[in-house]
């Protein structure tokens, strides 16, 4: 199975790319991380925030493979556990396919993208900045990953 992480952005601190680079090396090899960046519509000229998103979801469409699982990332989203996401992944796992957890950029993702994904998930009710919701996705893969293993990772 393939994490595909879409997100709406480019040239993130190198805080960022470490973060998510330490979670994606320890995954194991039946669920690797890629991270597709997408770039940003260009603010300014005149565009309203509604065509900004549109714009960007245009991009976000043409990397997601044809038939993969979508999760978009909403602070608006369920709030899952890291223990439902681990049940959710083992449920994929065994249905097979990839999946893509899709995060939005500055002005969040278009209605259409939050509509027509699979599930819509928030890491949390607070508004965080979208290069840091790119490492605790990372993390929260990992986690479920430990979690449906076994491994001691996962205290509760």
């Amino acid at each position: 199975m393939k994490f595909l992480v879409c997100a709406v952005g480019h040239k993130m601190p190198g805080w960022v790319a470490a973060g998510f680079d330490e979670y994606a090396r320890r995954m194991p090899r039946e669920a690797h991380i890629e991270l597709l960046e997408i770039r940003p519509e260009r603010r300014g000229e005149g565009k309203n925030i509604a065509q900004l998103r549109a714009a960007e979801a245009i991009r976000i469409k043409g990397v997601l493979p044809p038939r993969c699982r979508t999760v978009a990332m909403d602070e608006h989203g369920k709030q899952w556990t890291t223990g439902k996401l681990a049940d959710s992944i083992a449920e994929w796992m065994k249905k097979g396919g990839d999946t893509a957890f899709i995060i939005g950029g500055a002005d969040g993702l278009d209605a259409h993208i939050r509509n027509s994904a699979d599930e819509v998930v928030a890491l949390s009710a607070l508004t965080l900045p979208h290069g840091l919701v790119r490492v605790l996705l990372a993390e929260q893969l990992y986690r479920a990953l430990t979690l449906i293993k076994g491994h001691p990772y996962h205290r509760v």
